[in-house]
């Protein structure tokens, strides 16, 4: 097995699917927790950046319902107050949190979708988060919906699918398209590789004349070890005075950014985003309470992204945010949320209709509520496929998300 310090690993469903895995085992590790995905050539879409909220996102602390008096009411120790919300409108405003990602609401790069989850509750992070990357409930399907979406647009090689950050299940990513984990881009590097060992050119050497299946799956290898040098040899300096926060986040979007402006035909990305499990101690919405600070930190990192991208790199990129499931409408005896079920997206990108809150509002009055919860008026799964058809030119959405049509929310211009 690679070492712990590695910072790259051959997936093992890669590996799987091409009928090398006692050849390579010895070179795979653990999945990472950010996915890229490198598209196969001629693909013309957005690179797709899927951002999970996981530990449940409380969407009504996020993009707050000011126009509803039942949120208030629920929440009298917890609610943002109205005075202190930003970019809203008569409905809904947002966490001041939020503030860097503002100049991106006001340009009509921003958006959020309201009332959006899961087609049925389920409050178990594990099985809920399962469900969600599965996306294919009354199904046999075992892939995950992003696997689906990449093999679909034809990802065939190493790039197709890569992961950058922290070690969180890809369940999004299980299937027969190849991928490709690292832990960042800079110390994507083979265990044990030195200018006196150079064990990529070794293993090219020695499958060089192996069957077809082996030989592809060590070129495979070595030619995403030579990009990966490539980029690490040009090294990377953010544009446009983007400031990246040293956070894990902070360093995954920036991975991202550099893979989409080093032109390697990235296709998607999925980056993980935790710690949003408060079940005490949320805060109110101000600096040092803990529900600002993690949204502040969230908001610092997309607003670097985004900075550093531009205009032309945010024109063919789209980012959206899901998480397993909202929170309770009613805050709890200790002062903090417990599991809940509808909740709030955000889709972040230049060919987003931005600057509003999308989605059928149910309202929080006791008998709108699922057992206490903001009751789903828009499937995710809808939200992703109007974007997937729009931006990334799948035309089939249905095999991506069995039984689902996209959305007509009309949130992103086509592409």
């Amino acid at each position: 097995m690679a070492d712990q310090d590695c910072g790259c690993t051959i997936s093992r469903r890669t590996l799987l699917g091409a009928g090398a895995a006692g050849v390579f085992a010895g070179l795979a590790g653990e999945l990472l927790s950010t996915q890229l995905a490198y598209a196969s050539p001629g693909y013309q879409g957005d690179v797709f950046v899927l951002l999970s909220l996981r530990g449940g996102f409380d969407g009504l602390s996020a993009v707050v319902p000011h126009g509803d008096p039942a949120y208030y009411k629920a929440r009298p120790g917890i609610a943002v107050p109205k005075a202190r919300l930003i970019g809203g409108d008569a409905a809904f405003g947002l966490n001041p949190a939020l503030a860097p990602l503002l100049p991106f609401w006001k340009s009509g790069k921003l958006a959020a979708v309201q009332a959006v989850g899961q087609p049925a509750p389920n409050r178990s992070h594990f099985s809920a988060m399962e469900e969600l990357e599965r996306a294919a409930p009354g199904t046999t399907l075992r892939t995950g919906w992003l696997d689906r979406m990449v093999g679909g647009l034809g990802a065939s090689g190493a790039f197709d699918a890569v992961s950058v950050g922290s070690a969180m299940p890809a369940r999004v990513l299980v299937g027969p398209a190849p991928d490709l984990d690292l832990k960042s881009v800079d110390k994507f590097v083979l265990s044990g590789e030195s200018t006196n060992r150079p064990m990529a050119q070794t293993i090219a050497a020695l499958y060089a004349d192996a069957p077809d299946a082996l030989a592809r799956t060590a070129a495979t290898a070595t030619s995403a070890l030579a990009t990966a040098g490539q980029l690490q040899a040009a090294g990377y300096t953010p544009a446009n005075g983007a400031a990246y926060p040293d956070t894990e986040l902070g360093r995954a979007l920036r991975d991202v950014a550099r893979l989409v402006k080093s032109d390697v035909g990235l296709m998607s990305a999925c980056v993980d985003y935790g710690e949003w499990d408060m079940h005490e101690n949320l805060g109110t919405a101000t600096s040092g309470k803990r529900m600002y600070d993690h949204l502040a930190e969230l908001a610092h990192a997309l607003a670097a992204f985004a900075t550093d991208l531009g205009p032309a790199g945010m024109g063919r990129v789209t980012l959206i945010t899901v998480s397993e499931f909202g929170r309770r409408v009613a805050q709890n005896g200790s002062g903090g949320l417990d599991h809940g079920y509808g909740n709030a997206m955000f889709v972040l990108g230049g060919g987003v209709k931005g600057g509003k809150v999308y989605g059928r509002w149910p309202g929080l009055s006791a008998s709108r509520l699922v057992a206490g919860d903001l009751a789903v008026t828009t499937d995710y799964r809808a939200v992703i496929g109007e974007i997937l058809r729009a931006r990334c030119g799948v035309s089939d959405v249905a095999r991506v998300f069995p039984g689902v049509k996209p959305s007509t929310l009309g949130l992103v211009r086509a592409n």
